[in-house]
């Protein structure tokens, strides 16, 4: 009976040691796994999901400039930016935070595509491949800014407020040059995300002692921005002024 006793115990034991090795794995990932906020691990993944093509097709097509047209084109790309950049840094990072923007990002992508073709505008997106660009600016800073988050996680989560900076910028200044309800739709709830993925970032900054410094919208805009809770998607007709939208 003792010995049964002994036997059990000390699988017991065994069962503890290796379930500890398997939570823990590697000891510098699960430090970095272990500062992601709930906050993080909420982003509204199905809410960015949700298909907009029925919602544009109920708007009407008006004529489109020429400026809009190059509006639209560039915004395809600036989005696959960020798609593609947080791509990479969850790669190396393995941050959640990453991994879950970059799927909004891909939807906001695919929403400036479904624009394009009603528009029957030519995408210049025809190798969707992570780090391939038609626009040398952009392929300039995926490779800038790729190379700044690699270095270091507080780096690359200062690259991701930052890429959402420049998206806020772009998008309020876009949104200004055209009048169709279409584009204004799409614009609005692109920038809606562009905000709530900010508050992820500079959070996850905060978590470590760090802050972010406005670089392309001012720094009261920022403040505003963070000064507000996460904005939630309430539906068509509801435009860019107020971010609307459900995705």
């Amino acid at each position: 009976m003792k010995t049964i006793i002994i036997s059990i115990a000390f699988v017991l034991v065994s069962l503890v040691i290796i379930s500890t090795f398997a939570v823990s794995g590697d000891p510098v990932k699960n430090e970095v796994r272990s500062k992601v906020s709930a906050e993080d691990m909420t982003t509204p993944i199905k809410e960015d999901f949700l298909s907009v093509r029925p919602e544009l097709a109920a708007l009407p097509m008006s004529d489109i400039s020429a400026d809009e047209k190059t509006g639209l084109l560039y915004m395809r790309e600036e989005e696959k930016l960020a798609r593609d950049v947080y791509t990479t840094l969850y790669q190396k990072w393995g941050v959640q935070v990453f991994a879950n923007i970059a799927q909004s990002e891909n939807t906001h992508t695919e929403a400036m595509r479904a624009l394009l073709e009603k528009y029957s505008i030519t995408d210049l997106v025809t190798d969707d491949t992570v780090g391939v660009f038609v626009n040398a600016d952009l392929k300039k800073l995926y490779i800038d800014l790729t190379a700044k988050g690699l270095v270091s996680i507080e780096e690359a989560l200062t690259v991701g407020a930052l890429i959402e900076d420049l998206d806020i910028s772009d998008l309020e200044r876009l949104v200004v040059v055209t009048d169709n309800e279409d584009i204004k739709l799409v614009y609005g709830n692109l920038t809606r995300g562009s905000r709530n993925h900010i508050r992820s970032f500079t959070s996850q900054l905060a978590a470590r002692g760090m802050t972010y410094t406005a670089t392309y919208i001012s720094a009261d805009s920022l403040a505003q921005i963070l000064a507000t809770p996460r904005e939630q998607g309430t539906g068509v007709g509801h435009g860019a002024g107020n971010g609307g939208g459900r995705w």
